[in-house]
């Protein structure tokens, strides 16, 4: 009986030491599949914060660029017209104007025909040939043109002699010289205010520029509001450099036109008036 009892206690401690072997084996398993789990979520942490950066970099970037698409793009002369503000606007607005309207002026009062008119030429020689000195004097009379102006002029003194005809004919070329040159000079004077009030607009915008670095206690002054200064110093200059080489230009070949056609007009009319020299006024005229 006790061997028998003995024999069945060993394998119950048998069983229940196998049983105790399995616990430990399960537990242990358990353990290792919680530490690996453990590396495996450290692991996945890193990569999940690299991950997240390129994404917030790139929800940054997008912000940026929508923030720069989302302002509106100035156009040139919008831009122009903001720098300069609206009083040196309205200077160079009416300076070109009348750039445009003096120059139209000038070259349709310098035109041949305006100044020399071949009709006048021919009718006054026809008239002079014919010996009708009245019809003549009204061809050249009723004539507006330079050249009409000097010969009724000549004409009308004629009867007092050929010299004194020729001295009544410089007079009213001198004074036909002087209105073209007038006309003329406010071409020139455009081409030399309009610089200067570009100049004017560059002090006035480098000293906005440096009262901005003036009012500026602490750190660097505001890049845009330094450019407001200088973009209406730099557009003023432009602007008035514009008008003035194009209106100096045409004033100087403008002139040029004006001399030679006043060369030709004094040609022109004293050929027509030699017919009425006489030998002692040839004398007289070469003294």
């Amino acid at each position: 009986m006790q061997s028998s009892c003995s024999v069945r206690l060993t394998g119950a401690s048998r069983c229940g030491v196998r049983l105790l072997a399995v616990a430990m084996l399960l537990a242990w398993g358990a353990a290792g599949a919680e530490v690996s789990r453990a590396q495996e979520g450290e692991a996945a942490a890193p990569a999940e914060a690299a991950a997240a950066a390129p994404a917030a970099g790139d929800d940054s970037i997008k912000d940026a660029e929508a923030a720069t698409t989302a302002q509106p793009e100035i156009s040139y002369l919008a831009w122009i017209v903001d720098a300069m503000g609206w009083h040196y606007t309205i200077a160079f607005l009416a300076i070109s104007f009348a750039l445009v309207a003096l120059f139209v002026m000038n070259v349709l009062a310098t035109r041949r025909e305006n100044v020399v008119p071949s009709t006048l030429v021919e009718g006054f020689e026809q008239h002079l040939n014919n010996k009708q000195y009245q019809e003549a004097y009204d061809l050249a009379k009723v004539d507006e043109s330079f050249l009409g102006h000097i010969l009724s002029a000549g004409l009308a003194r004629v009867s007092g002699g050929y010299s004194e005809a020729i001295e009544a004919m410089q007079e009213v070329g001198e004074e036909e010289n002087l209105r073209m040159e007038q006309r003329l000079g406010y071409l020139a004077l455009i081409g030399t205010i309009s610089p200067m009030i570009g100049l004017l607009g560059t002090v006035e915008g480098m000293v906005e520029s440096f009262m901005v670095i003036a009012n500026t206690a602490t750190g660097a002054p505001d890049p845009q509001d330094l450019a407001k200064g200088i973009s209406k110093a730099l557009f003023t200059t432009l602007i008035g450099l514009y008008l003035a080489i194009p209106a100096l230009i045409a004033y100087h070949l403008l002139r040029n036109r004006v001399s030679r056609l006043v060369l030709e007009i004094g040609v022109v009319s004293e050929g027509m008036m030699r017919r009425f020299r006489k030998p002692g006024d040839m004398k007289k005229t070469d003294a």
